[in-house]
């Protein structure tokens, strides 16, 4: 069966999509009587910022009740009834307000970045405050350099009035004024966007579904608890098998959902980007310059990847088109926003 590559994008689609799954993009078929019009209407970027909020809290439901079906399996399977769901509730609602209100600083931390003023980098600055007046941002997010000699940056916080922008001392070498100021605008986009909140309540779905699996699926094999399962009869068996593979298929599913939401909202921050600075080539080549880097950025970790403006795995960086690629293809985010050079 042959593909359809999107001409947009470069992504290899169904052979008689009728869009593009990456990017959006409507193919339009010669010889047809009528042309295909868009399968729903263009949304304003307002519209999107809604979308987000909504989502991050149908993503918060989600993430209730996967923790609610595995401490329920893990109760019956352990003979704690429903405690099993007490406890799981309690671990996640701990972990979920402590990450809600200091996530951003445990990922700075992470990052190793430090907090700088206007004295120690004037021109970082200047184009914070020019990107943050262009999007309407209430307060100017904190910033942070990380002292790494590879390019990158990324957004995280909240809401806009709780953000904090992080850039390495590579980006502020590599790039010049034009490009800096689309990586910039990409990143307060991610602000303005509301998908710093997003992507910190992803997180935190993954990381307590993936803790909670992990923990029971050590117990049953390597802890004591393995002579205390509680198994009766032909139904306690099938409990035992239904938690052992909800154990396992937990963390694939919520990283499988953190992945396509994160690859989502680049596309859309690209986007933004270029309303805000009206110049699509500035980001476009700072994106390829980051992505050609062949530096490795050291602090980046498997928590912190999908924060970045480009994936710091320079394996998968540039062509990624992996079902758990934190990113789409830098190639076909470069070739977008080319397409939108007048």
């Amino acid at each position: 069966m042959g593909r359809l590559v999107c001409p947009r994008c470069g992504y290899e689609n169904k052979e008689n999509a009728l869009y593009c799954n990456l990017c959006g993009h409507i193919f339009r078929y010669e010889g047809k009587r009528r042309k295909l019009q868009r399968l729903q209407t263009r949304r304003s970027f307002y519209d999107e910022i809604e979308r987000n909020k909504r989502k991050s809290y149908f993503l918060m439901m989600l993430f209730g009740f996967l923790v609610v079906v595995l401490g329920y399996l893990i109760g019956q399977v352990w003979g704690l009834g429903y405690y099993g769901v007490v406890i799981a509730g309690v671990i996640a609602l701990v972990m979920l307000l402590v990450s809600y209100y200091r996530g951003d600083e445990v990922v700075l931390g992470l990052s190793r970045a430090k907090r700088v003023y206007y004295e120690d980098d004037p021109r970082l600055f200047n184009v914070v405050e020019e990107m943050k007046i262009a999007a309407g941002l209430p307060t100017l997010p904190k910033i942070y350099i990380i002292e790494d000699t590879a390019p990158n940056a990324f957004a995280t916080g909240r809401d806009p009035w709780h953000a904090s922008i992080a850039v390495t001392r590579g980006l502020l070498n590599k790039l010049n004024r034009e490009e800096l100021q689309g990586v910039i605008a990409h990143e307060i986009s991610h602000i303005r966007n509301y998908d710093i909140r997003f992507a910190m309540i992803a997180g935190i779905l993954l990381g307590v579904v993936a803790m909670i699996s992990d923990a029971f699926l050590r117990s049953m094999f390597y802890g004591r608890r393995k002579r205390k399962v509680s198994v009766k009869g032909q139904g306690g068996v099938v409990i035992l098998v239904i938690a052992i593979l909800a154990a396992i298929l937990a963390p694939i599913f919520a990283k499988l959902l953190q992945m396509a939401i994160s690859r989502k909202r680049e596309f859309l921050a690209d986007a933004s980007a270029v309303e805000l600075t009206r110049n699509p080539r500035g980001l476009a080549n700072a994106l390829r310059k980051i992505a050609s880097d062949p530096e490795p950025l050291e602090v980046a970790n498997r928590a912190t990847q999908h924060l970045y403006i480009v994936n710091p795995v320079k394996k998968i960086g540039m062509k990624a088109k992996s079902l758990f690629s934190t990113h789409p293809p830098t190639e076909a985010r470069i070739r977008i926003l080319e397409s939108m050079v007048v």
